[in-house]
């Protein structure tokens, strides 16, 4: 069936309180959804960001971001009065998030919500949420990170660092009630969010999560799971994470996550990971997951290198992790992010998989282009199409930083014009496609230009903040979308 959705990540949709949340806002933009014909919301990471902001760069893999709890439903429920939020500084630009504000005050108004939460209250979801085995050690972490003043792990006494039993069984004692309030602000951001989620499906509208193939050093996965990674006896990471140079970065891409310890994770049957996914799943409806190449072959660069320069490929694990997953948990609605430089080994692992891939528009026209076939003639039906993603420019602001030879491309391939808008142009491109699936960039929908970008790779600073402000979901916006659904056969059936 050929469907659409549109990528709006949940800290881009519009609040007062200094980023989009899963709130009334969320809930008007999946009513947005239905009235344009969309069968889909694709989204970013949702879990706990930490220096830098990046939904990429999480405490925890299981745990949800508690700036995303909505703090009028908090008043709607009776756990916070609006004077107690609403006259805080939360930043004075709408059409961008506040991290540094949010740093400031978020936590403090949760911790009076979280204060007022009694026994019986949310009991049903209480019971479920407490049964997480991910809970304690995550709990535990940032009650730990509270002390140390938000220090990383690897700073912290040796005891605690390296997990010896009595040093956390003190911690455990010694910080309960803290341990309790990130065990509440979980609560709540579950409750929001399955509420959320039954609203859209209710609606007919699927949610596309993210999961990134790495997790951060810092963070409790790596804390509460070191055997898991290729780290050294102290807990640091001997190699790290990252992408060859190309024609895009000189010295390559340095990510610096720890990387998977494959041998020892297939010796379980990859239970960590099984696990991982499992939460995924309790959160979406169908999951894109980051960096598939890493499965084949993944790019170890040495710890403490300042550029990705001196990396080598080594074997990834391969179609068993895949049938290793699907033995554990089903058949599971996949969808591969395949781009950029990709090997005959790894072509050959998203067919077994059976996964569809991802095609970009935008690359279709770069004269960087390594072959990835983002041409449509190229497109079968058993992929997503998009004209761009949260890693690429807006389509306007693409056209208007591309060499000229390669905007000259796109214009004459896809028959653009400045009277249709470029941006509609290029999505019309991708609705005609073959491509079962089709997902646009909220902010190409919008025509914004650069200004609309989400995130610009190995950049520090200013990314992961823009925001749709108050009035964009507008009923004239989706009705030209719906048409547009109409022409080309991806309304919901």
């Amino acid at each position: 069936m050929r469907k659409a959705g549109i990528l709006v990540p949940i800290s881009s949709l519009p609040s007062p309180y200094g980023i989009g949340t899963l709130g009334a806002a969320a809930r008007e933009f999946v009513d947005f959804l239905v009235r344009g014909g969309q069968s889909c919301w694709q989204i970013l990471p949702v879990g706990p960001t930490s220096y830098g902001d990046s939904p990429y760069q999480s405490f925890s893999s299981f745990a949800g971001n508690p700036y995303f709890i909505d703090l009028d439903t908090l008043a709607e429920w009776g756990f916070l009065e609006p004077g107690e939020y609403q006259s805080l500084d939360w930043g004075n630009d709408p059409g961008r998030a506040d991290y540094e504000a949010l740093y400031r005050n978020r936590l403090a108004v949760l911790r009076l919500a979280c204060s007022r939460l009694k026994r019986g209250d949310l009991f049903e979801l209480r019971g479920v949420l407490w049964k997480a085995d991910w809970l304690e050690d995550y709990a535990l972490f940032m009650a730990l990170k509270e002390r140390y003043g938000g220090a990383p792990w690897l700073e912290w006494p040796e005891d605690l660092r390296l997990r010896r039993p009595a040093a956390l069984e003190s911690a455990r004692k010694e910080l309960a009630g803290e341990i309790d309030f990130w065990k509440r602000v979980q609560l709540l951001f579950f409750s929001q969010w399955w509420s959320l989620k039954d609203y859209a499906n209710s609606r007919g509208v699927s949610i596309i999560g993210d999961l990134p193939i790495y997790v951060s050093i810092d963070s409790a996965d790596v804390w509460a799971s070191p055997e898991q990674f290729q780290l050294d006896k102290d807990g640091r990471p001997t190699e790290v994470s990252g992408c060859p140079p190309d024609g895009f970065a000189a010295d390559g891409q340095l990510w610096g996550n720890p990387l998977f310890d494959w041998e020892r994770m297939k010796a379980d049957g990859y239970q960590w990971w099984i696990r991982r996914i499992a939460a995924q799943f309790q959160l979406y409806d169908v999951l894109r997951i980051d960096h598939f190449r890493g499965f084949d072959e993944y790019y170890a660069i040495p710890a403490g290198d300042s550029t990705a320069r001196n990396g080598r490929w080594r074997p990834g694990p391969g179609i068993d992790f895949f049938r290793a997953v699907e033995a554990a948990l089903g058949p599971r609605d996949i969808i591969a992010e395949d781009l950029g430089f990709l090997t005959s080994s790894v072509r050959e692992l998203l067919a077994q998989t059976g996964y569809p891939g991802m095609k970009v528009l935008e690359f279709a026209f770069d004269s960087r282009d390594t072959g990835g076939g983002y041409l449509p003639h190229c497109y079968t039906p058993h992929c997503v199409a998009y004209t761009g993603t949260h890693d690429n420019d807006t389509i306007l602001g693409w056209m208007a930083s591309a060499p000229a030879e390669d905007a000259a491309l796109a214009k004459a391939y896809l028959r653009l014009n400045e009277q249709e808008g470029y941006h509609w142009g290029m999505m019309r491109s991708a609705w005609a496609s073959a491509a079962d699936l089709a997902v646009m960039q909220f902010q190409d929908l919008l025509g914004l230009g650069s200004e609309g970008r989400m995130n610009t790779p190995s950049t520090l600073g200013g990314n992961w903040r823009w925001r749709a402000l108050p009035g964009s979901f507008s009923p004239e916006l989706a009705d030209r979308l719906h048409r547009e659904m109409e022409v080309y056969q991806r309304l919901p059936v």
